[in-house]
């Protein structure tokens, strides 16, 4: 069995400060890690910032802790502010998509996610009616076109992501030269649909839509415990496409994945494919 590449999931958010330079250098040093996986929203003046929340102090998945010291939405804060708020109690600070790409090796892959460019309308997770494309292209062109800029200066490998297909659709446009991905939440037909229709790389499910495993009997990412209807693995591996799934968090996760055939494997912690219940 081949071993799935491991995707530093916000630089190894489990063991350092989410989206920070020092998480990105830190992952990157590591032997294991293939790629890097970072999220980018727009500051005030539509500068890509690396941060995953929609607010400066938001608390998604820390236990109620807050993200950073600064509060306010990220694309109504100015670059000065953002980059002066301090992550999760630690002296690192948010930086500019920039920033982090100049402080990584090239030798590293960098995963894009496109959190968001700017606004609250983002029809997260949809696949979009032929006559919405269009509108929905004009919303994330102004940031993806920053976005690209500053990605073309980086010689790594690159894959842009995201749960809009708004943002996948931009990405094709503008820049067909670069790999692309969706990002499926709660629906693997609308995931596969989207992946069609732009012709994806690759498909990013969450780790319970990976039929045959135990993890599919469990609730995840707006799927049930009952199992995926649809085998993503099967019929995007059927198409020619790479099967990336997030998020592992322990061991036994990561070798049930790496079992079931997947190609790379999103991780909070290094390490994880150390260890086999074969040993």
């Amino acid at each position: 069995m081949d071993s799935p590449a491991v995707i530093a999931h916000r630089g190894y958010a489990g063991v350092a400060p989410e989206n920070t330079v020092a998480a990105a250098t830190n992952a990157a040093a590591n032997d294991e890690t293939a790629m890097l996986e970072i999220d980018v929203q727009p500051a005030a003046c539509g500068t890509p910032v690396v941060i995953h929340d929609e607010r400066l102090e938001g608390t998604d998945t820390r236990d109620g802790r807050p993200l950073t010291d600064a509060t306010g939405l990220v694309w109504e804060t100015s670059l000065e502010e953002i980059r002066a708020a301090r992550v999760l109690g630690t002296d690192e600070t948010v930086p500019t998509l920039a920033e982090l790409l100049e402080a990584i090796p090239e030798t590293v892959g960098v995963n894009v996610e496109l959190k968001n460019p700017g606004t609250a309308d983002l029809r997260f997770g949809e696949s979009l009616p032929a006559e919405d494309r269009a509108d929905r292209r004009e919303v994330w062109t102004p940031f993806v076109e920053r976005v690209i800029e500053t990605c073309d200066a980086f010689d790594g490998e690159l894959l842009f992501s995201s749960f809009c297909e708004g943002a996948l659709a931009t990405v094709r446009e503008i820049a067909p030269r670069y790999a692309a991905a969706t990002l499926v939440w709660d629906d693997l037909e609308a995931g596969l649909e989207i992946a069609r229709r732009y012709d994806c790389e690759a498909i990013h499910p969450p780790r319970n839509a990976i039929a045959g495993t135990a993890l599919a009997d469990t609730e995840y990412a707006g799927f049930g415990a009952g199992g995926p209807e649809i085998d993503v693995l099967k019929d995007a591996h059927a198409e020619g496409r790479t099967v990336n799934v997030w998020t592992a968090e322990n061991w036994r996760q990561f070798e049930a994945l790496a079992a079931a055939g997947v190609d790379g494997i999103v991780v909070d912690y290094p390490g994880l494919g150390t260890y086999s219940s074969d040993q």
